[in-house]
Order: structure tokens, then C-alpha cells, then sequence
């Protein structure tokens, strides 16, 4: 014997399934339209990151010259090379220095900045465009107007030398004294990127917390190093992970001014990768360059962003 059936069960089996609301039908319309935008940057992203990758990675494990068709594959040979090459751990460590050094530069001279130009006064918009500026000037220009103003001949700065009795000074002819000019360099043409990142992180802190420390007692010291760098960490971390990015492949700057000499002595990886690719017609022994400087600065923007993310979180 079978139940009887109800009316709202007889007219939901003779309407069928309910509809599904309109809103929710369009939202997954939108949803997929959304989703089909994102393709042309993710075919970008696949055609000009992700396969030049692959094919290094590919391309470092053969003795390719980069020209002819022959790729006979080394195997690791080519890495193993790289760690017995002492023009590459030299040029290593210039990488290093001009990646670290760069970056500690432009995070205090940007902070100093940052705070100068956080205080109202007149002409400080002018002020912010200038330091600015140079961010928005190739590299290349950067580079020759600095390597005319240190030339040993007609440099400027040799002129001023002279001028006041002393000897004309050979700036990027020494190893030390060229690789700390061009790290000064980088610094002051990108310290513009580390200000204006500051500075958003300073116009983000309510000013109530700085009047609250002032009826407290604290002086200008204790409200910086109190509220306003705890407070600046999640700039901090965005500074320094671009800042240490940009250092570590730094390369216009050095072809202008030394061109990596004299010698090999002021090369960074990014500029060897060149000399061994295009002079010496080693491509396979370029790309693991290549990818042992990917690896780099991907273990150092991975850290650098776990150090200070767990920095924040014992904070709050």
C-alpha cells in the first residue's frame, strides 16, 4: 500500500526541479568571464617566465654554444664547474655584496627619508618628486652620467681632486673601490622606491598611538623604535625582498661603468651570464649560471620573507 501524496509534493513533481535564482546563475557567468580574462597574462606569464626557465634548466645540463644545433648532454658537469671556477666564486661574492650592500643602503637612507619627508613643510611634495626621480631614469643613462663623473681624465670628481692639491685617483680601475661605487650607485638611483614604500607604511599608523606615548613620557626615540618600526614591518619586508631582487641581478649599471673589469673583478652573475654566453660561446655553462642565481635569490627572498613574517606574528 502506498502513501498518499501531498499537494506540495504533487505540484513539485509535476514543476520539476526549482530553477536555480537568477543572481546565483549570473555570479557564475561573471565567475568564468573572469577567469577566461586572466588567460592572456597567464599565457604571458607561461611564454616569457615559465618556458625560458624550463629551457635553461634544459640547456644547463649540455655543452651547448648557443648556436648550433649540437646539444650533447654533460650531465651535471656544467654545475660542478661552476664550484671549481674561482672567477665565479668571485664574481659570487661581488653578487653578494653588491646584493646586500645595495639593500642595507637604500633601507636606511630610504627610512631617513621616509621620516624627513613624512613632516609637513613647504615644498616637501617637490621634494618627494626629485628623490624619486631617478627611479624613472634608465639604468644605463644612471650608469654613464655616474662612470663621466668618476673617469680618471675629465671625471669631475678627480677635477675636485686636483683642485685642492691631490692626485688624480684611478676610482673604477680598483677592485674594492669600483664595486663600492657602483653598490653607492644602484642605492641612489632606487632609494626612491624604498622611500615612497615607507612612507605609505608611516601614513598608515594612526597618529593616536604616537599622542598617547607623548602624554606617557616617551621622547621622539622611544615613540620610533616603539611604535614606528614594529609598526613598519610589513613595509620592511616588501623593501627588502625588492631591494635584495634588484641588487642580486644587477647588471646595467656595471656594463656602463667598468663593463666588469678590470678583468672579471667587478662582474656580477648577471653580467658573467653575458661574457659566457655571448663572448665565449658557452651557453650550457651560462644557464646553470643562470639557474644556480635563481636559486639564490629565491632562497634568500623565501627566508627573508619567513624571518619576517614570524617577526610580525611574535609582535602582535
Amino acid at each position: 500500500m502506498t502513501q498518499a501524496s501531498t499537494p506540495a509534493a504533487t505540484v513539485a513533481a509535476a514543476t520539476g526541479p526549482r530553477a536555480a535564482p537568477r543572481s546565483a546563475r549570473l555570479r557564475t557567468r561573471g565567475g568564468g568571464l573572469i577567469n577566461l580574462l586572466y588567460l592572456p597574462a597567464v599565457l604571458l606569464f607561461v611564454v616569457f617566465t615559465v618556458y625560458p626557465l624550463l629551457s635553461g634548466v634544459g640547456f644547463s645540463f649540455t655543452d651547448w654554444d648557443g648556436y648550433s644545433p649540437d646539444r650533447a648532454f654533460v650531465a651535471l658537469q656544467n654545475y660542478l664547474r661552476l664550484f671549481q671556477d674561482d672567477t665565479f666564486r668571485l664574481v659570487l661574492l661581488n653578487t653578494f655584496g653588491y646584493g646586500i650592500g645595495s639593500t642595507v643602503l637604500q633601507q636606511l637612507l630610504g627610512l631617513a627619508l621616509a621620516v624627513a619627508l613624512d613632516r609637513p613643510f613647504r615644498g616637501r611634495s617637490a621634494a618627494r618628486a626629485i628623490i624619486y626621480l631617478p627611479v624613472l631614469v634608465s639604468p644605463v643613462i644612471m650608469g654613464t652620467m655616474y662612470y663621466l663623473l668618476f673617469q680618471y681624465n675629465q671625471g669631475a670628481f678627480n677635477d675636485i681632486v686636483v683642485l685642492f692639491g691631490g692626485a688624480r685617483v684611478a676610482w673604477l680601475s680598483d677592485q674594492t673601490a669600483a664595486v663600492a661605487i657602483i653598490m653607492v650607485v644602484n642605492s641612489l638611483q632606487f632609494v626612491g622606491i624604498s622611500m615612497i614604500i615607507y612612507l605609505a607604511g608611516l601614513q598608515a599608523i594612526p597618529t593616536s598611538y604616537y599622542e598617547a606615548a607623548m602624554l606617557d613620557g616617551a621622547g621622539a626615540w622611544q615613540r620610533f623604535t616603539a611604535i614606528t618600526l614594529p609598526l613598519l614591518q610589513p613595509a620592511f619586508a616588501t623593501s627588502i625582498v625588492l631591494n635584495l631582487i634588484g641588487g642580486l641581478k644587477l647588471f646595467d649599471v656595471i656594463k656602463v661603468m667598468t663593463g666588469g673589469g678590470p678583468g672579471y673583478t667587478t662582474n656580477s652573475v648577471s653580467t658573467l651570464i653575458g661574457v659566457t654566453y655571448f663572448e665565449n660561446q658557452s651557453a650550457g655553462y651560462a644557464s646553470a649560471m643562470g639557474i644556480v642565481l635563481f636559486i639564490i635569490i629565491a632562497i634568500f627572498t623565501l627566508a627573508l620573507n619567513a624571518l619576517l613574517n614570524r617577526r610580525r606574528l611574535e609582535q602582535q
